[in-house]
């Protein structure tokens, strides 16, 4: 059984090819995984929830309350319940409401609640998928890390023949069990990385900064603990929390408290990656009172900052790794190269803000990985979840030389 103790939420939506679910039920359950079946009222006008309650040996859930006691279904407990969401098939509606957080029934809230990876299989039309409206929501999905099944060419419930017919559900059922077997390159191993900016003091309520996000770092962390990594994350402000439970955090503020925690770390980990967005100066006096506004200039004197990356770079083992990240507006490889070779870096990743959808506070990124040998890796623009499966499978590669 290759989905043992494995927990899934099936989603159904209301298309024809709902009566494959059952299928695709009974091979999920058959592999020794656990699913609950979350089903739209549309839904049930093509399946029963009786056939597939007995399928999956549990009540099926549809709508937010119960019908006869009012019973309330916790869409958030089926979000930390579940180790994947799969939505089979997935109508073009039902996609444009989860890409546009349209939440007006239990299974759209359910996967807007999900903690766990997604993955959609659309069943439609092929003019409807081929849609400017669908393809673009379809690109929202992706962005937002979600996996999509993609269609298969053949014969449609409308007659026609093209894309849109929704993939068999042995072919959706290899899927998921490709992605639980994934191997987990990183088991055994232990990373330390920064994320998020720093916050310089000036007074008690007002700080030097940067509009770092933390997406990007958050997003690593993440993937290297899927990895089976164990993470050491070293966060500046951010307003997001980590997920799995192979991360441990350690909250700072300033450069220097950074720099404190990456040194504490660093010698008991594998590698480490340096994603935050340091600030490189910081003022020489902190004042413990608010200054006050006289109407006349306000001079700073600063000083600067430690260089987080190239510290651990001077202190790197032969048997450690270190990445470093490079934001740039100008000159960018040649800027990327100079900090790669000075900090004793193994490779840098590089983003530019010249390019649009990059850099802070976004949900996408656009990369270029250069490394010690003076090799580039270009990336497209994609979602940062996905441009930290890039990054970490680059650091798979590395370390298996």
């Amino acid at each position: 059984m290759r989905l043992k103790n494995k927990h899934i939420v099936l989603g159904i939506t209301g298309s024809i090819a709902a009566y494959k679910a059952a299928t695709l039920l009974r091979g999920l359950v058959k592999e020794g995984a656990e699913v609950q079946v979350v089903i739209t009222p549309a839904g049930k006008e093509f399946i029963t929830p009786v056939t597939l309650s007995a399928l999956s040996n549990k009540p099926v859930v549809s709508e937010f309350f119960g019908a006869n006691d009012g019973t309330w279904h916790s869409h958030v407990d089926l979000g930390l319940w579940a180790d994947l969401m799969l939505i089979a098939p997935a109508t073009a509606s039902s996609m444009a409401k989860m890409a546009n957080g349209v939440a007006d029934n239990m299974l759209i809230t359910t996967y807007m609640s999900m903690k766990c990876p997604v993955m959609i299989a659309p069943a439609m039309d092929l003019d409807m998928f081929n849609h400017p409206a669908n393809r673009r929501n379809m690109d929202t999905l992706k962005s937002y890390g979600n996996i999509i099944i993609e269609p298969a060419c053949g014969e449609l419930a409308s007659g026609l023949v093209g894309k849109g017919r929704m993939q068999e559900p042995e072919n959706i059922l290899e899927e998921v069990v490709a992605f639980f077997s994934k191997k987990k390159a990183l088991t055994g191993k232990t990373f330390l990385l920064s994320a998020g900016p720093t916050y310089e003091k000036i007074d008690p309520v007002r700080f030097i900064g940067n509009y770092s996000s933390g997406k990007m770092g958050y997003a690593i962390a993440e993937e290297l603990a899927q990895q089976g990594a164990k993470v050491i994350l070293v966060s500046g402000p951010v307003n997001i929390q980590p997920i799995h439970q192979n991360i441990q955090k350690f909250d700072v503020e300033s450069a220097l408290e950074m720099y404190e925690q990456c040194l504490m770390h660093f010698s008991q980990s594998d590698g480490a990656i340096m994603c935050a967005a340091v600030a490189d100066y910081r003022p020489v006096n902190q004042l413990t009172e608010k200054v006050k506004r006289k109407g006349q200039n306000l001079n700073i004197e600063l000083q600067a900052n430690p260089d987080i990356a190239a510290a651990l770079g001077e202190q790197k083992r032969n048997d450690q790794l270190l990445a470093g990240f490079a934001l740039e507006t100008n000159n960018e490889l040649f800027n990327a190269s100079e900090k790669l070779i000075k900090k004793n870096l193994d490779f840098i990743v590089l983003n530019s803000l010249n390019d649009k959808g990059a850099g802070f506070k976004s949900d996408t990124n656009k990369i270029t990985i250069i490394d010690k040998h003076n090799k580039t890796f270009n990336f497209e623009l994609k979602s940062k979840q996905l441009v930290a499966v890039d990054i970490v499978d680059h650091i798979v590669g590395l370390m298996a030389l």
